[in-house]
């Protein structure tokens, strides 16, 4: 999610992150991007502190006490050390003062992610599967595999729950933005291009709950 009140830094900076594989939803004002916040579900949030509205600080305190705990990235003009300490004991994960480069906070947001799901390094593995997170690559014994970009999100999100149920509703969150819709047949036609692709016995279907990469 990103949260930023600037036109034209919004659609630079969603425009990057498109490209880097994120699917991007926007809140232009502090009050529209802490009610997002609460009732969605986002692997990460980008967040303005000088918004119209609410405040980005207030953004932050007001989700850290209704326990949101999607690692948060402060963006900011905002850069002076007592800004950021302010920022980091409200609950924010990392600070980015503007002016920005767009591969940085590609760079970070892919970090703050992994650690929240508590694989810090960028290349993640399991079995006879290996993705390199930053580079997109995926392989199967050791041999390349192409993806799409949305086979590529979904190989992503089940290497950091390996052993975990996912439904598809928690799929479909992740996969498409808050505006786009998608049915359960999609996400069955994914699940099953990437068994076709990567081993049919990788993500098992769990009857009436969802799937689960063993």
């Amino acid at each position: 999610m990103l949260v930023e009140d600037d036109e034209e830094i919004a659609v630079r900076l969603a425009r990057g992150l498109k490209a880097a594989g994120f699917i991007v939803d926007r809140a232009s004002n502090g009050d529209d991007g802490y009610m997002l916040g609460r009732d969605q579900k986002f692997d990460a949030a980008i967040l303005d502190l000088g918004l119209p509205g609410m405040d980005g600080l207030s953004v932050l305190q007001m989700w850290r006490a209704e326990n949101v705990r999607m690692p948060v990235l402060i963006l900011t003009a905002r850069g002076t050390l007592t800004e950021k300490v302010k920022g980091l004991n409200a609950g924010a994960d990392d600070y980015i003062a503007k002016p920005f480069h767009t591969p940085e906070i590609v760079a970070r947001l892919h970090a703050l992610t992994r650690r929240s799901s508590g694989a810090a390094h960028p290349l993640l593995s399991h079995r006879n599967i290996a993705l390199d997170t930053i580079s997109g690559k995926a392989t199967v014994h050791g041999r390349s595999v192409a993806l799409t970009a949305l086979e590529l999100r979904m190989l992503t999100y089940f290497l950091l729950r390996v052993g975990r149920i996912v439904t598809q509703e928690e799929l479909a969150e992740h996969l498409y933005g808050v505006d786009d819709s998608a049915e359960s047949n999609t996400i069955e036609v994914y699940i099953a291009r990437l068994r076709k692709k990567l081993g049919r016995d990788l993500i098992t279907t769990v009857r009436g709950l969802g799937y689960r990469m063993d």
